[in-house]
């Protein structure tokens, strides 16, 4: 499942996250990726470093606090972060992003741009499905949320800069069809709190979430 999250960051923090990245410095993004993937690999990533750490840590609070997240990731580890950087002329060509991070299992992956898209031409991210290309270009401060194991490339930056926050999410339950069911509970379980507070059946569905959240963690 692929999800939009809107306004994970408003436009006071990335402000700021982008004065931030100003002070920070970027080192070849080849590093970071996997024996196939550095060879269709061409942009740029902050160096490791306080201001670094604590940039990505703000943007990791904002992730575990959102609601939406909660319910569509499920998430129990961060299995990694990056800041991304492309200049004009620099892509990633289409590759499957590595399942092991740090001794973690990657579940989910995501996109968080900290620029608009009128900042550049091109740079939209591409993830392939079984029917069509989706080619997703959004707002700074909102989200994609997708599957590790989808293919995906970015598209050729052709004028501007593209700056991102991308990382990798370990989910306390690893089935996608299980996390779809448990966000699908969520959302119903909202809507009846929501309209009519908390009734029998409220109390059935929101066990019903409970225990098959119990049965499908991890750990």
């Amino acid at each position: 499942m692929v999800m939009v999250i809107a306004d994970v960051l408003n436009a006071h923090e990335v402000a700021a996250l982008r004065e931030a990245a100003d002070d920070l410095a970027f080192t070849d993004g080849k590093a970071t990726a996997g024996r196939y993937a550095r060879e269709v690999k061409a942009n740029l990533q902050a160096e490791h470093s306080e201001a670094r750490d604590a940039l990505l840590d703000t943007v990791r609070r904002k992730l575990w606090s959102n609601d939406l997240v909660k319910s569509v990731a499920r998430p129990r580890h961060m299995a990694r972060m990056l800041l991304s950087r492309y200049r004009e002329g620099m892509e990633y060509g289409l590759h499957v992003d590595d399942p092991i991070m740090q001794g973690h299992r990657t579940d989910l992956s995501f996109t968080l741009p900290l620029s608009d898209p009128d900042d550049h031409e091109g740079g939209g991210l591409v993830i392939e499905d079984a029917l069509e290309e989706r080619v997703i270009r959004l707002p700074a401060g909102d989200m994609v949320l997708y599957p590790t194991s989808a293919l995906h490339r970015v598209e050729p930056v052709t004028r501007g800069e593209r700056l991102a926050v991308v990382g990798w999410i370990t989910s306390w339950v690893r089935d996608p069809a299980r996390r779809e069911v448990l966000h699908d509970l969520d959302v119903a379980a909202r809507a009846i709190f929501d309209d009519q507070g908390k009734t029998p059946a409220f109390d059935r569905l929101f066990k019903a979430k409970s225990n098959l959240t119990r049965m499908w963690a991890d750990g």
